[in-house]
């Protein structure tokens, strides 16, 4: 009796703990995980409740993702995960969603229905495994207009399946002056025209994450009006390639800060690089890794990148280096193996933040507007 009377105690203890914690938080807080270009993004809000955005590579990569998403959840200090937004069939946004699972429940599962891509073995899980995860807890496909319900949180659903909300959200739907300047991109058939964007408003604060958004779901999106309005973080899409990031979105969310959840050799393509430096009202970008496809002539300063590759090149390249051919005989990006640092953002309500580069401890706080 006396060793459960114990273990009873250990629990109510753990549990009050774990209450006074979410009492005293203050702030929406939002960790940019790095998976190596996968976009993995955790919120956090004041109430303690949290919503995932992917859960990184798959493959080999699983375990190391799932680990570094774990690794943030814990950080949090959370024993669930609320909700869970895959914004689209790609294995990057999608691989690690078991090792998550297996380790911390997830309640709501979210996506934006079936893939409009062929069936091939490394889709198979979307196909089997994830109906038997979301089977035990909530499911929802979501639809433009829809919203998560998260307390203290205003969480708008934007795009989904390839379709965009008609209605304007509060304060927005001004004419977007940049849709003259518009040039079709080539269409895109993929995935990435399908994914999940939100746009989440906290007070005064405002964020907005569009997964792999292409740049002709952009202007059908931003064009002829703002539905948006502006935003205080961008959460770069498409990690950063210039398929994606198109200026009539870009500029006209004029971000005050802009993070690339990059790779060493995913994103940051010199076209995507100059819309994202030339953003009207933009203080600073932020980037998960420095880019061998932007080098030093696009990059931002080294504070400003949260992670390295485990070896180090003896000299980083001036001029961008051109991405190898697409097929199985391109050789493998530069590996990040060891700690990876995530990127995280603090919100007050009254629309300050912060951000924290976890590798070098370096942070910056942005007064409000």
């Amino acid at each position: 009796m006396a060793r459960a009377a114990r273990i009873i105690l250990v629990v109510l203890v753990a549990a009050a703990v774990s209450l006074v914690a979410q009492s005293a938080r203050t702030t929406l807080d939002i960790y940019l995980v790095d998976v190596e270009g996968g976009n993995a993004t955790l919120f956090v809000a004041p109430s303690g409740e949290s919503l995932l955005i992917d859960t990184g590579n798959g493959g080999a990569a699983a375990q190391r993702d799932g680990e570094r998403i774990l690794a943030a959840a814990k950080d949090a200090g959370l024993s669930q995960i609320d909700h869970l937004i895959t914004t689209h069939w790609h294995g990057d946004h999608f691989g690690a969603m078991e090792v998550v699972a297996s380790k911390l429940p997830i309640k709501h599962y979210i996506d934006h229905g079936v893939s409009v891509e062929a069936p091939t073995p490394g889709n198979a899980f979307v196909r089997e495994g994830y109906p038997a995860l979301y089977g035990k807890a909530a499911h929802t496909v979501a639809k433009p207009g829809d919203k998560v319900t998260i307390a203290g949180l205003d969480w708008r659903i934007v795009a989904s399946g390839g379709q965009h909300t008609t209605s304007a959200l509060p304060g927005a739907g001004k004419p977007n002056a940049t849709c003259a300047d518009y040039k079709a991109g080539t269409p895109d058939p993929t995935e990435n025209a399908q994914s999940v964007g939100s746009v989440v408003t906290f007070g005064r604060f405002k964020v907005v994450h569009l997964g792999d958004l292409t740049w002709n779901k952009e202007f059908e999106l931003m064009c002829p009006n703002n539905p948006i309005g502006t935003v205080d973080l961008f959460v770069v899409s498409h990690h950063g390639q210039a398929i994606s990031n198109s200026p009539q979105l870009v500029h006209a969310l004029r971000p005050r800060v802009a993070i690339m959840n990059n790779g060493t050799r995913k994103g940051g393509q010199p076209d995507a690089m100059k819309v994202l430096h030339s953003s009207p009202g933009l203080e600073d970008l932020w980037q998960a890794h420095f880019s061998l496809l932007s080098g030093q002539e696009y990059t931002v300063p080294g504070m400003f990148i949260s992670n390295n590759v485990d070896e180090q090149q003896a000299g980083m390249p001036i001029a961008p280096t051109a991405a190898p051919a697409p097929g199985p005989g391109a050789a493998p990006p530069p590996a990040h193996n060891g700690q990876a640092y995530w990127l995280k953002v603090s919100a007050a309500r009254d629309g300050s933040f912060s951000v924290t580069n976890t590798r070098n401890n370096f942070t910056k706080r942005y007064a409000a507007r």
